[in-house]
């Protein structure tokens, strides 16, 4: 096969290639005839899609800072076709016995980045929200009847897997830049009923890391779990090796320590969305996920990924996509991964830099990964608001110069503590959220902070 040359085309026809070898060796067959298209039927609703496709944002380009949004790296498009045509499960080793052996060197690359155990359990899932699950889950098995504690900052996830588990939550307080509030942690675990506490490495809103090191004494004080929803910022960790760190370390350093940790591949890990992960410092939960099943798990006497997963069918295309980009950008911090989450931090810090000298804008929290948060320099919460509100509007319906933001609320306490000279006339207000995730923001933000500027001005 010919070397891919690194561009969509290239990496797309050597995608078809690998697969047309498949077949070569396997024998093709014609297709039912029930399954081919009309022609006619086809041609228009291929019209009608590439219509319909136009009804979205501009999320591979840097004019889109809005929500967590960006398209998979070729590489990861490319593996995820060339699987996809195979449609490998993720199941039964029978199902999909190449991808299951990439999903454990996948899974195995992601616990040596975290520094966990050797022997970690843990396996790929559809999203973050179905690894949280899987966490909080075992958790309700390994503490039952306990209840499961969280920041009133992390991601709306946790309240609602709960829920669903039939779990008590309880949310405590947040700092006003964004991270768990640890004494708010301890007054709850001193109460003798709370079975895990979960910590956020990168909250979605302020991209805020809580101090996963100075939680560790909980566990010990209180003989509770430690989740680490590292979904958003769990690949920075990658910055924080090294003799000059890019991020604080400490809080990274400690998840090695903690009991389960969930990161995303398809924020920062360059995936197409599908794709999540959960690790268990403690292999032995396997034993909760024991099931039997009459016709599978026959083939191998290795463990089959579905006897450690609550899914039950998961695209084995998500694992060859993940492993196609690893081998291609490596878990390294000064290569790699590393270079382009450094490029999106660098983006960050300069567009922070920029507006805490402005005229018309303020930083509401300098930005620690690649979130950057600013309000109008406006004298009440009222004001504020508006103005936020008129510049997200503003900046999706220009048709020349369109800038995509979104926004984030924020409480009145926060305000206070952090802007003492805002006047607090209302509960809360909504201000500017700029996540760049892209590493293109780099070499944007100029621009950036110069269309933001225009916005607040009006």
């Amino acid at each position: 096969m010919d070397e891919p040359d690194g561009g969509r085309p290239g990496l797309l026809a050597a995608a078809e290639r690998l697969v047309a070898a498949w077949e070569r060796r396997f024998g093709s067959s014609e297709p039912h005839p029930a399954t081919v298209p009309d022609p006619a039927r086809l041609a228009h609703a291929w019209e009608d899609f590439g219509r319909r496709m136009e009804d979205h944002y501009p999320f591979f380009h840097p004019r889109y800072a809005g929500q967590m949004l960006k398209p998979p790296n070729p590489v990861a498009a490319a593996g995820y076709l060339a699987a996809m045509l195979i449609n490998p499960n993720n199941h039964a080793l029978d199902g999909g016995p190449g991808t299951s052996a990439l999903e454990l060197e996948v899974l195995a690359a992601l616990v040596g980045m975290f520094g966990l155990p050797e022997r970690t359990l843990g396996h790929l899932t559809s999203s973050g929200t179905i690894a949280n699950l899987e966490a909080l889950w075992v958790a309700r098995e390994l503490h039952p009847n306990k209840r499961i504690v969280h920041s009133q900052a992390a991601h709306y996830t946790h309240a609602r897997m709960c829920k669903l588990l039939g779990v008590q939550a309880s949310a405590v307080p947040s700092t006003p830049d964004g991270r768990i509030d640890l004494d708010a942690v301890s007054d709850e675990c001193r109460r003798g009923d709370v079975g895990t506490v979960v910590l956020t490495l990168g909250s979605t809103g302020l991209g805020a890391i809580d101090r996963i090191d100075q939680a560790l004494a909980l566990r010990e004080r209180y003989d509770v779990r430690l989740h680490v929803d590292a979904a958003y910022g769990g690949f920075f960790t990658l910055l924080a090796d090294g003799s000059e760190p890019l991020v604080d370390p400490a809080p990274f350093a400690a998840v090695r320590a903690c009991d389960s940790v969930v990161v995303d591949p398809h924020k920062h890990g360059l995936q197409p969305y599908g794709c999540g992960a959960v690790l268990f410092a403690d292999p032995t939960v396997a034993r909760l996920y024991r099931h039997d099943s009459p016709y599978t798990y026959f083939t191998s006497e290795e463990r089959h990924l579905g006897e450690i997963s609550l899914e039950c069918s998961r695209a084995g295309a998500a694992a060859a996509a993940l492993w196609l980009t690893l081998q291609v950008f490596p878990l390294e911090r000064d290569d790699g991964l590393g270079a382009i989450l450094a490029a999106c931090r660098r983006g960050a810090q300069r567009l922070g830099a920029v507006l805490a000298g402005s005229e018309r804008l303020t930083p509401h929290v300098a930005p620690e990964l690649d979130i950057v948060t600013c309000f109008a320099r406006e004298r009440s919460l009222t004001r504020i608001d508006s103005v936020s509100a008129r510049m997200l509007a503003d900046g999706m319906a220009d048709r020349t110069d369109p800038l995509f933001l979104s926004l984030l609320t924020v409480d009145a306490p926060a305000f206070r503590t952090l802007h003492p000279g805002v006047q607090t006339d209302a509960p809360a207000a909504r201000i500017v959220r700029s996540v760049l995730m892209k590493p293109e923001h780099e070499h944007a933000t100029d621009w950036l902070a110069a269309r933001l500027e225009a916005l607040a001005a009006g």
